[in-house]
């Protein structure tokens, strides 16, 4: 999850003139207690405590943090700053302040209750969802990262007020080894979780074909009132880890797609390991989001040789993996989602209830620092482009 791609984000965004469409925030890092919300205190106490230089324990095995899940200085107040951004994101649309709400450093789907995995160390997107869901009776989960999204559905996998669904590859030992059709939910939860398992090579057509046959139905039948979508660019063609055939555009269209239902959505990075085409991809979805068009070549950023030698928003794939899905394979896992779906009888009813006066009062209190912090911020990002120190 390295920082460089949301710096190349960053500045693409700005030299586009993404953020003159937006309002941009620099909201406070997560307090222990939202951490612990989800996960377990003694996950997190390890979690605050663990440096590079700490000896070997029993600890490292029980919490998982092996090749996969390094400790490196600065972990835990980055995992409280991406944290607090999805939280706060998660706030500003059941505020009514925003119907839109993007933050690229969230997202991290592998972190389970009670340890790390594939590189992510606490789940904001359940704690995000978690948000939303004292507000809004139900929430769609929408994953696109070529990894299945298994600690969003292991957390929500008996729960019927979040219906989770995962496009991701499947087989042949590929991490992390879940997401099979038949893992459709438990207890209440049942028939609450879809997964969409695809092999090698899937291309942009089928992709956005298959993408939008199933979200459609999923958004009528179980009608949220509120969309996450976790937008991992690791399925682009191309990517280091991945193996599909996906391009930017294909990517972006599958974000628009959910955007043109008009209800309140969360969108958050996730994988992408060719950091160039991260960031290509998540500037081109931000300016799917902010109903933008931006031309193809790549304005002039500190950081533009990184984007050789086209120096363009939507490179073309030159070399391609050879595509093993079937249109007999695609359509079975179509007909079987629409079965599950089928099962859900509509959309379940949840009683809800007011906030306690002093929750109220809290988010108040929130809400007013974060506006400070975003006007001195925004002081500071405009002397920032006015004297690039990177230049």
């Amino acid at each position: 999850m390295k920082p460089a791609r949301l710096t190349l984000t960053n500045r693409l965004v700005l030299g586009y003139g993404l953020h003159d469409q937006m309002k941009c925030y620099t909201p406070r890092q997560a307090t222990r207690e939202e951490l612990e919300w989800f996960h377990d205190s003694d996950y997190i106490e390890f979690l605050s405590t663990v440096t590079p230089s700490t000896p070997p324990s029993a600890a490292f095995t029980r919490f998982n943090f092996a090749d996969d899940c390094p400790v490196f200085d600065g972990m835990y107040d980055f995992c409280k700053t991406y944290t607090g951004a999805s939280l706060a994101a998660a706030r500003k649309l059941v505020s009514g302040q925003t119907d839109i709400a993007i933050n690229w450093s969230g997202g991290l789907h592998h972190a389970k209750k009670q340890e790390a995995s594939g590189f992510c160390y606490v789940n904001d997107i359940v704690l995000a969802i978690q948000e939303l869901l004292r507000y809004h009776p139900r929430v769609l989960y929408i994953d696109i990262d070529i990894h299945h999204g298994d600690g969003v559905q292991e957390a929500f996998y008996n729960s019927n007020r979040v219906l989770t669904v995962s496009f991701h590859k499947y087989g042949n030992d590929f991490f992390p080894c879940t997401g099979a059709l038949s893992e459709i939910g438990t207890a209440i939860g049942k028939h609450f979780c879809l997964n969409v398992p695809l092999q090698d090579g899937i291309d942009d057509s089928a992709y956005v074909a298959l993408f939008k046959s199933i979200i459609e139905p999923s958004i009528t039948t179980f009608r949220p009132e509120s969309i996450v979508l976790q937008c991992g660019a690791d399925s682009l063609g191309l990517d280091r880890l991945g193996c599909f055939n996906l391009s930017i555009a294909a990517h972006g269209e599958c974000v628009r797609f959910v955007k043109s239902f008009n209800l309140p959505t969360l969108v958050l990075g996730g994988g992408g390991y060719t950091i160039r085409n991260v960031a290509r991809c998540w500037t081109y979805e931000t300016a799917v989001l902010t109903g933008c068009d931006v031309p193809d070549q790549l304005p002039t950023t500190p950081y533009l040789e990184y984007f050789a030698p086209t120096y363009r928003l939507h490179e073309p794939l030159q070399t391609r993996v050879e595509n093993t899905n079937s249109r007999a394979s695609l359509e079975k896992i179509r007909r079987e989602c629409l079965e599950q779906l089928r099962y859900l009888h509509g959309a379940p009813s949840v009683q809800m209830h007011e906030l306690p006066p002093d929750l109220n009062g809290a988010w108040v209190e929130e809400e007013a620092n974060e506006d400070s912090i975003a006007a001195k911020d925004a002081a500071n990002t405009s002397a920032e482009i006015k004297r690039d120190p990177y230049a």
